[in-house]
């Protein structure tokens, strides 16, 4: 390795908007971030995954497939029915 082109490592403290704080070792001095792994709704089981507008439907609408526990047709017939 070449004398005097590398950065300093550091003992850092990695800092979250939550007050949530990890030590490590990096490159840069304390770092501040916005979220983590201990706020972030996907990590915290918070965020809900939601089929907005029937996309999934629509999909297998339009190539004809069918939807797991489902015959292809069946859906359009219970669609028709209730309405």
């Amino acid at each position: 390795m070449k004398e005097k082109i590398h950065p300093k490592y550091v003992d850092t403290v990695i800092k979250c908007a939550c007050g949530n704080e990890i030590a490590t070792r990096s490159t840069v001095k304390d770092l501040h971030v916005e979220i983590c792994a201990a706020c972030h709704p996907f990590f915290t089981g918070k965020q809900k995954l939601i089929d907005t507008a029937g996309r999934v439907e629509k999909y297998l609408r339009k190539y004809g497939l069918e939807a797991p526990g489902q015959k292809a047709g069946e859906e359009a017939k219970t669609e028709k029915a209730e309405s």
